[in-house]
C-alpha cells in the first residue's frame, strides 16, 4: 500500500491529506436541515448530516488530491450510527480510488491490540468465513504501550499489505510533557523514531517501508531530526493551516526525491467556506471552497518544495 500511495502522490503532485474530521457545526445548514427532515434531530439524522457533507467533499476534491484521514472519534460520538457514517464514507472513498488512512489511535497490547488490528486493517472470521471490518489502508497507532502493542498491526499489515503510521512527536501543544523528556540526554520521541525506524525494517516496499510515523507541522526542527532518524518511514504531518503550520515549515519533512512526508489538513479544508479566504463561495457552495482551500494548499507546498529541494 506504501507503493500506491507514492505513485498517487507523484501522480496527483499533491503530498497531502484531507482529514475528513466533520464536527455537527461545520456542516452547512441547508445539509444538516435536509438530513433531519428525513430522520429528525436523532443520531442517525446527525449522522446522516455528516455523511452527506463528506461525500460532497470527497466529489470536489477527490481527482486532487491522495488520499483521505477520517478520524473516527468525530464519528464514535455519534454512537453506532456514527460509526455507520464511517464505514460509508471508508467505502466510498475507496470507490475514488483514495488512499484511506483511518486516524484511529489505538494502543493496547496482546489480543486487544490484535483485535484492533483485524477490526481495522484486517479480517475477523466468522465460521467458514472472513470478513473486513473498517478496512482502511493505513491506521494510526500509539506506540506508547511499547512493542507488544504495535507487533499485532505489523502482522496485520503483512498479511494484509496495509500501513500504519505510528506517534512519535505529535502537533498539540502539550505534546512535550512526555514526548520531550529527556533519557539519557535524548528526547524521548527521538528514541520512538528509532524504533519505529526499527519496526519498518520488518516491513518495507520499494523504497520506504510501510511502518510511517506521525510527526507535527508545529515542530519542524524536530522534524529535521526525525527524518533522519527515520530515513526510509513516510511522515504524517499534522498541525497545517488551522493549527499554523504552512509550505515554508514543511520542506524538512521530505528527503530529497521531494517523497517522504504528506501533510494533513482538516478543518482548514473541510471548513474552508468559513473562511475569509473562501466566503465568496457561501455555504451552498462548501464542496467548492473545499476545492480551492486544497488547491492553494498544494500550491504552497510545492512551492516551498521547488525552493528548497
Amino acid at each position: 500500500m506504501i507503493n500506491k500511495l507514492i505513485a498517487k502522490i507523484q501522480k496527483t503532485k499533491a503530498p497531502i491529506v484531507v482529514g475528513l474530521d466533520p464536527m455537527l457545526s461545520y456542516v452547512p445548514k441547508h445539509v444538516q436541515q435536509k438530513a433531519f427532515a428525513e430522520y429528525g434531530e436523532t443520531l442517525e439524522g446527525a449522522a446522516e448530516a455528516i455523511w452527506q457533507f463528506n461525500k460532497e467533499i470527497i466529489d470536489k476534491t477527490y481527482d486532487l488530491i491522495p488520499a483521505v484521514k477520517p478520524q473516527i472519534a468525530m464519528y464514535e460520538q455519534f454512537g453506532v450510527e456514527g460509526l455507520l457514517a464511517y464505514k460509508k464514507t471508508v467505502e466510498y472513498c475507496k470507490s475514488k480510488d483514495l488512499i484511506v488512512i483511518g486516524d484511529v489511535k489505538r494502543g493496547d497490547i496482546g489480543s486487544t491490540s490484535a483485535a484492533y488490528a483485524v477490526g481495522h486493517l484486517g479480517k475477523v472470521q466468522v465460521g467458514s468465513k472472513s470478513y473486513a471490518g473498517f478496512d482502511e489502508d493505513f491506521a494510526t497507532v500509539n506506540p506508547y504501550l511499547g512493542s507488544d502493542g504495535v507487533k499485532p498491526f505489523i502482522d496485520v499489515c503483512k498479511e494484509e499489505n496495509k500501513g500504519l503510521f505510528i506517534l512519535v512527536k505529535t502537533s498539540n501543544p502539550s505534546s512535550g510533557e512526555f514526548q520531550d523528556q529527556l533519557i539519557e540526554g535524548r528526547p524521548l520521541y527521538e528514541l520512538v523514531g528509532e524504533k519505529v525506524a526499527q519496526w519498518g525494517e520488518e516491513h518495507c516496499g520499494d523504497s520506504y517501508s510501510y511502518i510511517g510515523a506521525v510527526v507535527g507541522a508545529t515542530y519542524p526542527e524536530q522534524g529535521k531530526v526525525l527524518r533522519k532518524i527515520m530515513p526510509r518511514s513516510y511522515i504524517l504531518v499534522p498541525g497545517y493551516g488551522a493549527q499554523g503550520g504552512r509550505g515554508k515549515d514543511l520542506v524538512h519533512f521530505f528527503n530529497e526525491d521531494g517523497l517522504g512526508a504528506i501533510v494533513n489538513s482538516s478543518r482548514g479544508i473541510i471548513a474552508a467556506y468559513r473562511q475569509e479566504a473562501y466566503a465568496r463561495f457561501g455555504e451552498e457552495h462548501f464542496g467548492e471552497a473545499s476545492r480551492a482551500a486544497v488547491e492553494d494548499m498544494i500550491a504552497d507546498i510545492q512551492g516551498a518544495l521547488t525552493q528548497a529541494l
